[in-house]
């Protein structure tokens, strides 16, 4: 389903409702099922900017005051306890995780060797003591590594999802550490015996290195988190190893939680049949040819089982959005960024329970005009069993004109 929908602005609006109904009177019981619903990708920001939003409304502080204990209450149990272990950033091996620890051992660097052997440096800038800090800053060096898995798995993400002023700014400030630290190197490779300013250089990247940690992990970060969907990381996951890591080496794999669709079909009772033919009310087709059909039809499909697993997609010569087989056996709502959540949900929610037969989005995309179509799969029982994604580039549909009666040459 389609990662340009996006209900951000919806769960702020609707979070800013649950508050006034309680404000109104409600119980928090009355209002803990519909909170459930839009739980996942809440975060402690959006409930700040909510609070300030009914106070830009008109609603007294003293009121908001009077509810704190109810409210507060609601978002414990959905933040601090909902989903907890699966947390991005407490996660092993998840790149933010990874990201996180080398931060730590960024500080740890900074705090335990470079600042003490500056010390003893600025103290007696003995041979010895430069080339003690010297051997400090060649491992301070490895932050590279950090800066590049940054600014090339994650910023080219935040891009594609219109967030590029973080990224060209973070980058800017990445290089001028860089260039800092290659500075103090060549300083402290040099015989000179003068300090000069070197103590003051050295002091002035560290400083700039621990106020990147921090918008690192206050901005950067709850930003991806909120925004990318979990394929998206498995893909940084995978391509993380090439650019390297900062002062560790990772001891885990990450990978997200999916059900294995084969036997998930076989504990159900549902096995092929074994003479190589999948028979269906108007004929038989082997496996390859379905196969074949699926992926000469002129659109993408895609299919989410009634549970909400996905267990298909077509794989035509020019996908419109790209799918990997890690989506395969992975819930739905894990395929797509938090801010998309609800909507999925939604579409899923209306399609299974007859409310709709279908759910239609169109959106422009380069030169593309892009048709996507939720249908609700029924069985002859009228059973729903799944959700089918249609999407199609339809702008050389809306180009034809005139007839055609003739082979092309």
């Amino acid at each position: 389903m389609s990662e340009y929908i996006n209900n951000r602005e919806y769960r702020q609006k609707v979070l800013k409702e649950l508050i006034a109904e309680l404000h109104q009177g409600k119980s928090v019981e009355e209002v803990k099922a519909r909170f459930a619903k839009l739980i996942e990708g809440v975060s402690p920001s959006e409930i700040s900017e909510m609070e300030q939003a009914l106070i830009g409304e008109g609603m007294p502080v003293e009121e908001i005051q009077r509810l704190c204990d109810v409210h507060a209450a609601v978002f414990k149990g959905s933040i601090a306890e909902i989903h907890r272990e699966q947390k991005p950033e407490e996660t092993p091996g998840h790149p933010i995780h990874l990201f996180k620890v080398e931060n730590r051992e960024i500080e740890k660097l900074i705090d335990q060797s470079i600042r003490p052997h500056l010390a003893a440096f600025q103290a007696n800038p003995s041979p010895e003591n430069r080339k003690q800090l010297l051997t400090d800053f060649e491992q301070l060096w490895e932050i590279d590594k950090h800066y590049l898995r940054k600014e090339n798995l994650l910023f080219p993400y935040m891009e594609k999802y219109g967030i590029t002023a973080p990224p060209k700014v973070m980058w800017g400030v990445d290089d001028e550490i860089r260039a800092a630290i290659k500075e103090v190197k060549q300083r402290l490779m040099s015989d000179s015996g003068d300090l000069g300013d070197l103590p003051a250089r050295v002091n002035d990247v560290l400083t700039r290195i621990i106020e990147m940690i921090f918008k690192e992990e206050n901005i950067l970060f709850p930003m991806v988190i909120d925004t990318l969907a979990e394929d998206e990381w498995q893909k940084i996951a995978a391509e993380s190893d090439e650019l390297g890591y900062c002062l560790i080496r990772p001891a885990v794999k990450w990978q997200p939680p999916r059900v294995n669709v084969e036997a998930k079909e076989r504990a159900q009772g549902e096995v092929p049949s074994n003479d190589g033919y999948i028979r269906f009310e108007t004929g038989i087709l082997k496996p390859e040819e379905i196969e074949g059909i699926f992926n000469t039809l002129p659109l993408d499909i895609t299919f989410v089982d009634k549970d909400g697993v996905v267990k298909y997609f077509s794989q035509g010569k020019e996908r419109i959005f790209p799918r990997t087989k890690a989506v395969i056996g992975r819930l739905v709502q894990n395929c797509h960024p938090p801010a998309s959540v609800h909507i999925v949900e939604q579409i899923v929610a209306d399609l299974s329970s007859g409310k709709k037969d279908h759910e239609d989005f169109w959106l422009k995309k380069g030169s593309q005009y892009i048709y996507i179509r939720y249908f609700a799969v029924r069985n002859e029982a009228n059973e729903f069993i799944g959700v089918l994604e249609v999407t199609q580039d339809i702008q050389p549909i809306q180009e034809i004109s005139g007839e055609k009666r003739l082979l092309s040459d």
